[in-house]
């Protein structure tokens, strides 16, 4: 019964540290009900075996004794429960949280002694009989030393159970706090992309301008398009890789445009994958890296391709590769602002579980940057 009412306390909304468990730890009041009656149902069956043993017969009187204690005492360790939770800020100070459970126990075994023998006293004169006892002195004594035993058990295995549930419900506000954090850190990251998306692309129509001022038209209306969608995406920290293609195919539109007779951009994706859980803006400086590092630079024909693929059951591959860029032999990648970023976001996301590689496919091959992440829905 003594581990019923924390339970009993951690389904109440009145409960400061139960309220963190209600969604994640399962209130099992059956199972506890069912482990008390156990307890007061063997306690009745050896006080009849000894009232047998001593040559008694019948077991209703040995029943209407146990009865009584039980009733009496699972009434005030109810109320008990009630009140425990108000003590919880003590819970680092065992002996100042004992000292304000134990305070009661004189007044608490007062009423129990006195209570269980009214009810005995009733129900004997109810069925006629007279119940016979020591002396008052002598029952209040022994009966109130008998009960401050097992309220210290009691007392102690509150304590025990509050302590867990303390405990459990720090580290639930401390993990949720790590994970309002992450995500504030991850947005804030999505959230830089943006301004540096945008540099790139005006830089780029800044460019034909003067050249060619239809063409710029053109690519500023669909940059206007795209940064809306961006936009609503970067409030977000995460979205679909479906919604993360559509953006990509939107900004490699005008990418193709800008370039239209030196470079083609495919798309090899698989479409199980598009309902699976990104960063935002994930791919984007891929291709972004692709334009600026290879195609720019290369006078002649081009071509960008995308690729989904999965990577055993539980993680995809994501790939933008060119076939007219360059790394140096030996070179180290550098990572630029916006692979920098996106590095960050995928280590704050997923820790070791995903990757971010930028290698050369071969000498005069173009140049892969490739992500490993896990599937999540």
């Amino acid at each position: 019964m003594k581990v019923q009412q924390p339970a009993r306390t951690a389904a109440n909304s009145a409960d400061p540290v139960a309220a963190d468990l209600r969604a994640l730890l399962p209130v099992p009041r059956f199972a506890f009900a069912l482990a008390w009656a156990l307890l007061w149902v063997l306690m009745a069956s050896v006080e009849v075996q000894d009232y047998w043993r001593n040559g008694h017969s019948g077991i209703w009187r040995p029943l209407v004794w146990q009865g009584t204690s039980c009733l009496v005492s699972t009434l005030l360790i109810l109320l008990q429960a009630r009140f425990v939770a108000r003590h919880d800020a003590l819970l680092a100070h065992p002996w100042r949280w004992f000292a304000s459970q134990l305070r009661w126990l004189p007044l608490v075994a007062v009423v129990f002694v006195a209570l269980v023998f009214m009810l005995r006293h009733g129900v004997y004169a109810l069925l006629g009989e007279r119940y016979e006892h020591q002396p008052w002195g002598e029952l209040f004594l022994y009966e109130s030393l008998k009960f401050s035993a097992y309220y210290l058990l009691f007392i102690a295995i509150f304590f025990g159970i509050r302590s867990y549930v303390a405990m459990v419900a720090a580290q639930l506000r401390a993990e949720r706090s790590q994970a309002l954090a992450r995500q504030a850190q991850l947005l804030q990251l999505a959230q830089q992309i943006e301004p540096h998306f945008l540099f790139n692309a005006l830089s780029t129509i800044s460019e034909i301008i003067h050249s060619n001022p239809q063409l710029a038209d053109t690519l500023l209306s669909r940059l206007a398009a795209l940064l809306r969608a961006a936009t609503d995406l970067t409030r977000r920290p995460e979205s679909t890789l479906g919604e993360e293609l559509r953006l990509l195919e939107g900004y490699a539109a005008i990418m193709d445009e800008r370039f239209a007779d030196r470079v083609s951009t495919r798309f090899e994706i698989d479409a199980s994958l598009c309902a699976f859980k990104v960063p935002t803006l994930l791919l984007q400086p891929l291709l972004e890296n692709a334009f600026r590092h290879g195609v720019e630079k290369h006078l002649g024909q081009a071509q960008i391709t995308v690729r989904a693929q999965r990577e055993g059951k539980h993680c995809m591959r994501l790939s933008v590769q060119d076939d007219v860029g360059r790394l140096l032999p030996q070179q180290q990648p550098v990572f630029g602002a916006g692979l920098s970023n996106l590095r960050e976001r995928l280590a704050t996301r997923f820790g070791s579980e995903a990757s971010l590689t930028l290698r050369s496919r071969g000498e005069g091959a173009g140049v892969e940057a490739e992500i490993v992440l896990p599937c999540v829905c």
